[in-house]
C-alpha cells in the first residue's frame, strides 16, 4: 500500500500542538468510547501517531509494538487520542509502528478501528 504522511490538507495532525483534527472521540456502538474521522480521509492518510510512555505491563490504552530490533514487544501507554481506537476483525486502519494510516476509504463520522490481533495471540 502506499502511503502518504504529508497529505496535505488543514486538517490534518497538528505535530506542533498535539492535537488532531482529522479525529474526534465519540461513545462508540463497538465498546466504550472510539476514535472517530472529522471528515472523509482517503485511503494511505496518516491519521495520526500513537503517543505515551514505553511500559512493560499491559494494560487498558498500551498498544503493542514490535521493536527496533524486530525481537519483541514494546508497549505504548496512549496518552492521545489515538488510544480511543477500539478493535475490528475487519479494521479501516492499521498501525506502523506509532503511526496509524487509513487502509480503506473512511467516511465523515465513521468509527476508525484496528485489528488488535488477538486471533493470532496463539500462532
Amino acid at each position: 500500500m502506499t502511503r502518504n504522511p504529508a497529505t496535505c490538507c488543514p486538517t490534518r495532525p497538528d505535530q506542533t500542538s498535539g492535537h488532531n483534527f482529522l479525529v474526534y472521540v465519540a461513545d462508540s456502538p463497538i465498546h466504550g468510547r472510539g476514535l472517530f474521522a472529522a471528515g472523509d480521509l482517503a485511503r494511505g492518510t496518516l491519521i495520526g501517531r500513537y503517543e505515551g510512555r514505553e511500559v512493560s505491563d499491559d494494560g487498558t490504552y498500551v498498544l503493542w509494538i514490535e521493536n527496533d530490533e524486530g525481537n519483541g514487544w514494546t508497549g505504548i501507554e496512549g496518552d492521545n487520542v489515538m488510544r480511543f481506537m477500539n478493535h475490528s476483525s475487519e479494521p479501516n486502519a492499521e498501525m506502523d509502528g506509532r503511526s496509524c494510516y487509513a487502509i480503506n476509504d473512511i467516511s465523515h463520522h465513521s468509527e476508525i478501528n484496528i485489528d488488535y490481533g488477538w486471533e493470532s495471540e496463539g500462532d
